[in-house]
């Protein structure tokens, strides 16, 4: 039986584990948390709709479930010719026939980040942001900033979504409470059109969304540093704020940066459109650490990493079994998501042929709520998975 090696227990790495099972080969996931974090449902955690254990699954019993080996360990070095990854413990994998790397993006780390929390960051930076939230409503005023930046090198690694979300979610809190007037709330983002690649109508949309809910805009400025007070940017204007909530773009992963793995300006890594890693046999990179191809609008989610990462399991065993024909990420490409308010939700789509925002006034919000429930015991093999979700 073949054996593969799994680097990441995110989307990409969860993924390509379960679907490389499926197919029947020996399964080593190596990630360095205990559990999988649903990143998508994880803006709920600040607001106190979603505790920190609803939207964390443990590796152990997503092992049992389907049957890969679990090492829980750091990646400090990945020597790809050679078929080596060394670990924090000291141990070396070598033992391997085929490598597929999903170890996720590192962040852009612009001037005072330090002073700025992430829903998209570190998982229990959700419950710092919690905190922070907990500290300026009991203080019964406060400015608040929410935004994110881009990468100039990769225009694809940008999380631009959460940032609305938990922004929306956040107003929304504050009206149940009947404070919200007390807090001026913000939004940033160094683009002219922040959210201009889900479309038109988006943008549109957005646009009313932000008069109706009386959220400031402060757009088309690069940031220059983040203070303990505010955001300072490039004209040195600065947007006072008590607490900066920021997402910034990813970046090539640092373990990446000092391999032998071929990169591209961001420091992702070059694949084919059947992931395989440019220039090597057996070695594969899916998700938000490889270098996606594409138009300008091309984001990426999780449901693309989940493509790939089923793309990869069923590659694999074309190559081997010499049967079939490999399947590619390119035309998979797509914005998908439902974006939650808190009170609502809005369905937004983007491929090459269209581009769509639909309001879904209160059933929305469940909805997402639903599809977090489905994540968890679809992954636990407890429901059947629905195809393509």
């Amino acid at each position: 039986m073949k054996k593969v090696l799994v680097l990441g227990g995110g989307f990409a790495g969860l993924e390509s584990a379960i679907y490389l099972r499926k197919n029947g080969y020996d399964v080593t996931l190596v990630s360095d948390r205990d559990f999988f974090y649903i990143y998508p449902t994880s803006i709920w955690i600040p607001t106190g709709e979603s505790s920190f254990e609803d939207i964390c699954i443990d590796l152990v019993d997503l092992q049992k479930a389907h049957g890969f080996h679990l090492i829980i360990d750091g990646v400090t070095q990945i020597e790809a010719k050679e078929k080596r990854v060394s670990l924090q413990s000291g141990k070396l994998l070598n033992d391997f026939d085929a490598l597929v790397i999903a170890m996720g993006a590192s962040k852009m780390k612009p001037k005072g980040v330090e002073n700025t929390l992430s829903i998209c960051g570190e998982p229990t930076q959700a419950l710092l942001i919690k905190e922070r939230l907990a500290t300026l409503i009991q203080k019964g005023s406060a400015k608040i900033a929410f935004g994110f930046g881009g990468n100039p090198n990769d225009t694809s690694a940008v999380r631009g979504g959460p940032a609305f979300e938990l922004l929306f979610n956040v107003h929304n809190m504050l009206k149940k409470k009947g404070i919200r007037e007390n807090f001026e709330l913000t939004f940033f983002a160094p683009m002219e059109k922040p959210g201009e690649r889900m479309g038109e109508q988006a943008l549109s949309m957005m646009e009313m969304i932000f008069k109706k809910t009386n959220i400031a805009k402060h757009f088309g400025k690069k940031i220059k540093s983040f203070e303990s007070d505010g955001v300072v940017f490039e004209d040195d204007s600065k947007l006072e704020s008590d607490f900066v909530m920021f997402i910034p773009a990813g970046d090539g992963h640092d373990i990446i940066q000092n391999s032998d793995l071929p990169k591209n300006g961001a420091g992702f890594i070059k694949i084919d459109d059947f992931c395989c890693v440019d220039g090597f046999e057996d070695v594969y990179a899916v998700g938000d650490i490889a270098a996606i191809e594409g138009p300008q609008w091309r984001a990426k989610q999780g449901h693309i990493a989940e493509v790939m990462a089923r793309n990869v399991a069923h590659n694999i065993k074309v190559k081997e079994s010499h049967k079939g024909a490999q399947k590619g990420y390119a035309e998979h490409l797509n914005i998908l998501c439902v974006m939650d308010s808190g009170d609502g939700a809005a369905f937004v789509y983007r491929d090459d042929k269209k581009a769509a925002m639909i309001p879904m006034p209160l059933f929305g919000h469940w909805l997402k709520k639903g599809w977090g429930k489905y994540c968890r015991l679809s992954k636990l093999g407890r429901i059947p998975r629905i195809p393509g979700m």
